[in-house]
This record gives structure tokens, C-alpha cells and sequence, in this order.
């Protein structure tokens, strides 16, 4: 009886000690000798990726009984496709996602929706232009 207790100690204690033992490997593995220098130590030295421009538009949304109005200003060098959707409070009340339009750099642009009755939520999405 004693046996089994402890074959089956260390039937569930070696997978933990392999794993336990490739970690290491693994992370040696993904760091990978460094290029430059030829140093496998991973001295962190290499080249960070550049970081992206900051790029959208500043849109604040104002909700007035059945009217959605938004304002988006574009600080940043790239143009932004903005497009307004609004969601309608009653269940007939038609949802709506507004076109996409274009704000150039420096440039603030309004964009208008409404529903029959209340507005439920209003928000404006933002990407790149082509």
C-alpha cells in the first residue's frame, strides 16, 4: 500500500518538475542570442519597434431629447474617418449607423441623428483613411 502512495507522488509530481525545467529553456529560446552583439543573455539592447503616431479625432456627443449632436476635431497630421451611431430607447424605433465622413487634419466636422422618440446610447467610431 505504501508503494502505490508513493508511485503516485511522483506520477503527479513529474510532470510539475518538467515543467518546472523547460521554462528556463523556453524563455532562452524565445529571447534568442542577440545579433549584435552575439550575447545569448537577452541584455535587452535590441532595437524597440517604433512607436505608432498618435492618430483620431476628439469627439464629444450631446444627447438632447430625440436629437444626437457630435463635434469631432482632428489634431493629428492623419485624416479620420468618423461615423456617428445612434441607438433608439422604443423597440420600433429604427437604429441607425450614420456615413462615414472624412475629417482632414485641423478640421472639425458635426454629426447629426435622431429618433422618433428618446435615444438610448449615442457613440462615434473612428478609423483610419485609406
Amino acid at each position: 500500500m505504501r508503494l502505490t502512495r508513493r508511485r503516485t507522488r511522483l506520477l503527479l509530481l513529474a510532470p510539475l518538475a518538467a515543467a518546472a525545467l523547460a521554462v528556463p529553456l523556453g524563455v532562452h529560446a524565445a529571447t534568442g542570442p542577440d545579433s549584435a552583439t552575439g550575447d545569448s543573455a537577452g541584455s535587452g539592447t535590441g532595437a524597440e519597434p517604433p512607436e505608432p503616431e498618435p492618430a483620431g479625432s476628439e469627439c464629444r456627443t450631446s444627447v438632447e431629447g430625440s436629437r444626437v449632436v457630435a463635434y469631432c476635431h482632428n489634431p493629428y497630421p492623419s485624416v479620420d474617418l468618423v461615423r456617428l451611431h445612434t441607438e433608439c430607447d422604443r423597440w420600433w424605433d429604427v437604429d441607425a449607423d450614420g456615413e462615414a465622413i472624412a475629417v482632414e487634419p485641423g478640421r472639425t466636422v458635426r454629426l447629426e441623428d435622431r429618433c422618433w422618440k428618446e435615444v438610448a446610447t449615442a457613440w462615434v467610431s473612428h478609423r483610419p483613411a485609406p
